[in-house]
């Protein structure tokens, strides 16, 4: 008889992970960035209700992997944000997993390290800590999620999630939206599909029972109430950007006709600037000068931008890491600091004035 196993046969081993519970006791939410987390994401619903004349940008790496140069990036955006909150609501890109093709680095929580380690417990704390400290610094986060454990860890400090172009038609994500405490953006496929982020939207409002877990750590079943805040992001396709007036309009027909609010955000970036960081630049633009004409469902925009332009890869070898430039993106090429508050300031030019809401108290 073969000697053949059955499970398990191709875990190479199993570590313990740190429970939510632990890891918040480890990192604990204060008082100041609860207030920020709140009112981050009283902004964006009230955005998506039609009550929030301010135009929604999330802005920011399109990873993170260096937490002292995403630090420096929040700085920068805060000071930018306080300047520009009467027309802008800025949120802060945070993103630690990115979905792979084929293969790749996939984010802070699953490499911390760069280097194949897969230290997990030690990704989580570092993401949950940068979340926490961004949040003090009076400036909400975003981020997109991929592995439906994470939520867990880091989700009462963000005031904006994404569900990717890959994961949009998953039932497990679906799921997981429904039960999120913040509004939830879902992106069109990468094929350019539009139904199939609305048929997302659709389900997600909607309740679910689905394997989950609990604070502990424990494999629990999970009953949700549904999100009433998910919205359209399009972020283009394989053969064309949909940033443009006739397929903004008819994304809005088709929420119009799913029975959905009539909001949506433009990705800047991805297919609809064809992977060139630059172009984001350009649509970024068109999309403002439709709504400054009054195409007032294009509630948000969402670029990649970084400490410096560009993009680098992670070196194969880790003695090599120490030669990565600071502040360049190792995943999606991203606009600099100097481009992006150039191109903020321009839109809050273009934009039409609003009515300031006061400054939340930290």
């Amino acid at each position: 008889m073969l000697n053949i196993q059955v499970e398990d046969a191709n875990i190479e081993g199993m570590s313990p992970l740190i429970s939510p519970k632990d890891l918040k006791s480890q990192v604990k939410r204060t008082a100041a960035a609860e207030r920020v987390v709140i009112q981050g994401r009283m902004d964006i619903r009230a955005t998506l209700q039609g009550e929030n004349p301010r135009l929604l940008v999330v802005v920011g790496p399109c990873s993170i992997h260096d937490t002292g140069a995403a630090m420096e990036y929040a700085r920068k955006l805060q000071q930018l944000s306080l300047e520009l909150s009467e027309r802008l609501c800025i949120v802060i890109r945070t993103y630690f997993e990115k979905p792979r093709t084929i293969d790749g680095w996939t984010g802070l929580i699953a490499d911390p390290y760069l280097d194949g380690t897969g230290a997990m417990n030690t990704g989580l704390q570092w993401a949950r800590q940068l979340l926490l400290t961004i949040n003090e610094l009076c400036l909400p986060t975003a981020t997109e999620f991929l592995d439906p454990l994470v939520p867990q860890f880091i989700s009462d400090l963000v005031a904006w999630a994404a569900i990717g172009a890959r994961t949009t038609e998953s039932q497990t994500h679906r799921q997981m939206a429904s039960g999120f405490s913040m509004p939830v953006g879902f992106k069109n496929s990468t094929d350019g599909n539009v139904e199939i982020a609305v048929q997302a939207m659709q389900s997600a409002r909607g309740s679910h029972t689905f394997i989950g877990v609990n604070e502990h750590g424990q494999n629990s079943i999970a009953r949700t109430k549904g999100n009433q805040f998910g919205h359209l992001v399009l972020r283009g396709g394989k053969e064309n950007p949909n940033y443009d007036e006739t397929n903004i309009a008819s994304a809005l027909r088709k929420l119009e006709e799913a029975g959905l609010p009539q909001m949506l955000m433009v990705d800047c970036s991805h297919a609809n600037s064809r992977k060139d960081a630059d172009k984001q630049i350009e649509v970024c633009r068109e999309v403002v000068r439709q709504r400054a004409a009054g195409n007032s469902g294009i509630m948000g925009i969402m670029l990649e931008s970084n400490l410096f332009s560009g993009s680098q890869k992670i070196p194969d070898d880790p003695g090599q890491l120490s030669q990565l430039q600071y502040g360049v993106s190792v995943t999606d090429a991203c606009i600099g600091w100097e481009q992006t508050e150039e191109l903020l300031r321009e839109i809050y030019e273009k934009l039409p004035c609003c009515a300031r809401r006061e400054a939340i108290a930290v």
